[in-house]
Formats: structure tokens, C-alpha cells, sequence
């Protein structure tokens, strides 16, 4: 029988104009979004980062590189989507995951329930299985200059029934 598997993840992008902000799979009203070749959704990267970790499956840019056309402005909902198919492939599924985002602004913490939602529906898991959660940088560095924004997830995955 295969036994539980933790994998951590970690991204960041930069915050620039004339971008969407995602965080989480929740569009945000800012004036900056963050740059990427997908939507730079940070916290569904992080978090497609540690289940593949988990799974031993490399990290994010192994299965959709971001010099391919494929994934220009994707979908991070759909990259996790994707994610967990592999990681199923693998004869796994999500145990748990919590998530950290770590940004001086917006504030995350009113809009946490609905990314819960989200990955919760992107990863097919109950809510009590995801964690959302934020930080500031206490304006420290890149982050807390809003230069840009992090994310921390670490997930476990468990053998599929």
C-alpha cells in the first residue's frame, strides 16, 4: 500500500500594469496584475508546484512550459485541473493543502472563501481539505515594496480508493 506524500511549492511573479491580478483562481480589482505567460495565477502555481512534488512529477514548468503557446494567459484553474490528473495518474489524490499568499495588498483574507471554493471544485475536494491563508512582508523587500506577490502551498496527497 502507498503511504501519504507531502510536496511544497513556491512562485512568484511580478505586479506590473495593464495585467489582470489572480490570486487563488478570484480576479481582484488593483491597478497592478502580476506578469506571467499565464494569467501568473502565484497561489495555483505554488500549489500545482507541491502536489507535483508530492507525486514526484517535477514542477510546473516541466508540464507547461511557459515559452509554450498552449499556455499563453491560461487558466491557472485549468493548469490545476490538469495538475491533478497527473497526480491521479500516479494512483493519488489530494489529501490536504494549505496555501499562504503573501502580498502588502489587496487584502486576501475577504476573498479566501471563494479561492477555497475554487481549488476545492479545480481539485475535486471538499472545502475542509483546502486552506487559504495570507501574509504581509511587513514591507520588507520586493514584496513589501509591491514589487510583486509570493506564495507558499504545501500539499499531501494519499492513495486514490
Amino acid at each position: 500500500m502507498a503511504e501519504p506524500r507531502v510536496g511544497i511549492g513556491y512562485d512568484v511573479h511580478r505586479l506590473v500594469p495593464a495585467r489582470r491580478l489572480v490570486l487563488g483562481g478570484v480576479e481582484f480589482e488593483h491597478e497592478l496584475g502580476l506578469e506571467g505567460h499565464s494569467d501568473a495565477d502565484v497561489a495555483l502555481h505554488a500549489l500545482c508546484d507541491a502536489l507535483l512534488g508530492a507525486a514526484a512529477l517535477g514542477d510546473i514548468g516541466r508540464h507547461f512550459p511557459p515559452g509554450d503557446p498552449r499556455y499563453k494567459d491560461a487558466d491557472s484553474l485549468e493548469l490545476l485541473r490538469a495538475t491533478r490528473d497527473l497526480v491521479a495518474r500516479r494512483g493519488y489524490r489530494l489529501g490536504n493543502c494549505d496555501l499562504t499568499i503573501v502580498a502588502e495588498r489587496p487584502r486576501i483574507g475577504p476573498h479566501a472563501l471563494l479561492m477555497r471554493e475554487r481549488i476545492a471544485a479545480a481539485l475535486d475536494a471538499d472545502l475542509d481539505q483546502i486552506s487559504v491563508k495570507a501574509t504581509t512582508n511587513e514591507r520588507l523587500g520586493f514584496v513589501g515594496r509591491e514589487e510583486g506577490i509570493a506564495a507558499w502551498a504545501v500539499a499531501t496527497i494519499v492513495p486514490a480508493p
